[in-house]
């Protein structure tokens, strides 16, 4: 079956294009726009190319001519070296047709390449940039739709990756919770004896970008810039993060608690935008923001809006404390306020056991697993992803 490397504007919007012909008659199937695709593989939009990546695209056809299949190969220079002993290429964006012979030939491809740039291992499906979105493949959880970022997947992709050789390198949970759910009495309490000991619990404000990223990322790298696989923010980042994010934010729901003025916690949510933007088509261009700007405005209308969890997290001083717990119930009654009735939180990867407790102690059920495999090049024992301690 012809391989094609993907170089011309045809053969990327057929790139694009693949996932809608194959999963379209799926209720719970929704694509992510075309021009947040394009973003991770265009040099101008992804700063992994300055940083030295390199990334391939290809497209598998038929004898017709017809494309069957896509997948991506990259390198990733923040990240493939986390392990000197076992640097690891990536390759993402699989799509194919239930057949292992045509699966085999895009995973042959993308391993030869990543191979020949010196790596070791290989993990995938994954981004090329950043974890959250566009990472891992579903195997459990297909009637629910995908959250923003997130792909939804036939449930023989799972087999198509194992039967290749690809092993279980972590899950990744996506939990659900309805807001309104009661919280156990002692996260009240909680709430009750931190205030009183200075701790201040609100949300940010639109009207003050500046101080949402600085807050932002003071928190964001006390809290999550030393763990493995996530690279520490700039605060420019932050800065362009907040200014990219500022048309989809609902104030009410990003949750901050400070003490002694200091940013000490974060609940960072929005709308889920895969509600919004199932009904714009392909692209967020001139025609796709007006028809978002009305999608959004009819969005807010309803009475059973979701929010989606993007990240949570307390600063290494304030944990153990209960801030956690103070800060959801905080959240609680100004998330109803706002009319959210749902709540699902970006993936938990299996390795974070401590914020799977959390998850499970607020009453979340989880509803949707995704996984990222591993395949060695070398001969070695296997070994899965570090657990947080």
């Amino acid at each position: 079956m012809p391989l094609l490397e993907v170089t011309s504007a045809a053969q990327r919007q057929q790139f694009y294009d693949l996932p809608r012909r194959l999963h379209q008659a799926n209720p719970a199937f929704i694509n992510p726009l075309d021009n947040e695709v394009e973003a991770v593989f265009d040099p101008a939009k992804n700063k992994l190319f300055a940083a030295g990546g390199e990334a391939q695209c290809w497209l598998l056809t038929d004898a017709g001519g017809e494309v069957i299949g896509r997948i991506a190969a990259f390198i990733n220079p923040l990240t493939s070296t986390t392990d000197p002993e076992l640097p690891a290429g990536g390759l993402g964006f699989f799509e194919c047709i239930n057949d292992q012979a045509a699966a085999n030939q895009l995973f042959d491809v993308a391993c030869a390449w990543v191979r020949a740039r010196g790596v070791l291992a290989v993990d995938g499906p994954i981004n090329f940039g950043d974890r959250d979105r566009f990472w891992g493949v579903l195997i459990d959880g297909f009637q629910h739709e995908p959250n923003y970022g997130m792909f939804w997947h036939p449930a023989y992709y799972q087999q198509l990756f194992e039967r290749y050789g690809f092993q279980l390198y972590f899950k990744q949970y996506t939990c659900y919770r309805p807001v309104a759910q009661v919280l156990h009495p002692s996260f009240n309490k909680k709430l009750t004896e931190l205030t009183a000991a200075g701790y201040i619990f609100t949300h940010a404000r639109k009207a003050e970008p500046e101080k949402l990223a600085q807050d932002f990322h003071h928190v964001y790298n006390l809290a999550w810039g030393k763990h493995a696989g996530v690279q520490p923010m700039t605060l420019e980042q932050a800065r362009t993060l907040v200014h990219e994010m500022k048309p989809v934010i609902d104030e009410r729901v990003l949750a901050f608690a400070y003490y002694n003025d200091e940013p000490v916690a974060f609940f960072i949510n929005i709308p889920e935008l895969n509600q919004v933007f199932k009904h714009i088509g392909k692209r967020l261009d001139l025609v796709g923001k007006l028809r978002f700007v009305w999608e959004q405005w009819r969005y807010a209308q309803r009475a059973d809006k979701k929010i989606l969890g993007i990240i949570y997290g307390v600063v290494p001083a304030h944990q153990g404390k209960g801030v956690e717990n103070a800060l959801i119930m905080s959240t609680q009654n100004a998330f109803l306020r706002a009319g959210y009735t749902d709540i699902e939180m970006n993936w938990i990867g299996d390795f974070n056991p401590r914020m799977l407790v959390v998850t499970r102690s607020i009453g979340s059920k989880i509803i949707k697993t995704h996984a990222t495999y591993r395949k060695l090049f070398v001969d070695r024992p296997f070994e899965r992803y570090p657990i947080i301690r």
